[in-house]
């Protein structure tokens, strides 16, 4: 049986391109959570949200909210927080082990269950997601940047409401937009209480913006956060025009998850280099192995979304297939 640092080692390992920012300075928060800073204009409009750093090695966010909170952005309207998540994970990175500081104890983006929240259990991460629920709970908006274990395209995570499809709509970018309900192992902050309710007026998206370490995944996240603030009407063009690329979004495409692919031991591996948003004509083609087990597509014109082994485990997602949809989203307001 394969471990870990094993298949982590057959990798192709990917070169670190940006900096990561020195946090610290950040430290002391506006509203007695730390790395958390909130900014109210004093003018009515929504709460909207940037959270970075869900996951330690996830670099691009961190480059984001450590940028604007550096620009003094502030609110025009409604109230802007910026916010660092697994603060503990990402000071403990080693540029010699990358995948090692995703989290340290357990996925902070599976922690969001009120009965996971409430209950006894504990770790790092739970403890984080304790300290930030309550500014969560006032949350109206929320854009949560994260980046991938491999080099792709960036894509939209918006959740399997409604709502969420016409809030990727309504920012333009990225040119991916996945439809998808979460992992089985858990629950996302993107998902947490009434960003996942159809009744509720709260909405959330989740950007992957490419490979965590490259300079196009910071620059996609810069551009995706100015236009997510630019899109509530939390901030002017003006405010946030250094970030936004001047290129013209391409149109953009509506992927549905039909089936998570989850590893059954060790010994899975994938029949090609997968890297992401692979298309798969035919159903029946086998694009894995776990085991003795051939994993083969559900069905034609078959998408691979994030496949990647660099976290593989026994009941651990590794890719998920997606079918295209063909949607007209509505315009929102905000």
């Amino acid at each position: 049986m394969k471990t870990l640092e094993q298949v982590r080692a057959s990798l192709k390992p990917y070169p670190i391109e940006v900096e990561f920012p020195d946090i610290r300075r950040w430290k002391e928060g506006t509203d007695g959570v730390d790395y958390v800073h909130s900014f109210d204009s004093g003018v009515a409009g929504p709460h909207v949200m940037i959270m970075a750093l869900t996951h330690g090695n996830e670099v691009s966010g961190a480059i984001t909210v450590d940028a604007f909170l550096a620009r003094e952005l502030r609110p025009r309207r409604g109230r802007l927080t910026l916010a660092f998540g697994n603060v503990e994970a990402y000071h403990r990175f080693d540029p010699q082990n990358i995948d090692a500081t995703r989290y340290l104890d357990e996925d902070m983006n599976r922690v969001w269950l009120p009965g996971k929240l409430d209950g006894e259990l504990d770790s790092i991460e739970l403890r984080r997601a304790r300290q930030l629920r309550p500014v969560v709970d006032t949350v109206d908006l929320l854009l949560d940047i994260h980046s991938m274990h491999e080099e792709a395209p960036p894509v939209m995570m918006c959740g399997a409401q409604r709502k969420g499809i016409d809030f990727a709509a309504t920012l333009g970018v990225p040119q991916t937009v996945v439809v998808d309900a979460g992992h089985p192992n858990g629950r996302r902050l993107r998902d947490y209480e009434g960003f996942n309710d159809p009744s509720s007026a709260r909405n959330a998206l989740l950007i992957e913006t490419g490979q965590h370490f490259s300079r196009r995944s910071r620059q996609v996240a810069l551009d995706t956060a100015a236009r997510f603030l630019v899109t509530t009407g939390t901030v002017s063009p003006e405010d946030v025009v250094e970030f936004i690329n001047t290129q013209t979004p391409q149109p953009q495409r509506f992927l549905e998850v039909t089936d998570p692919v989850v590893a059954d031991s060790m010994d899975f591996s994938f029949v090609d280099d997968f890297r992401g948003l692979e298309l798969i004509e035919q159903k029946g083609t086998v694009i894995a192995r776990d085991g003795d087990t051939d994993l083969v597509t559900p069905h034609d014109h078959c998408v691979l979304v994030q496949p990647s082994l660099r976290h593989l485990g026994v009941g651990v997602t590794v890719v998920r297939l997606a079918k295209i949809l063909d949607v007209a989203p509505e315009r929102l307001s905000f």
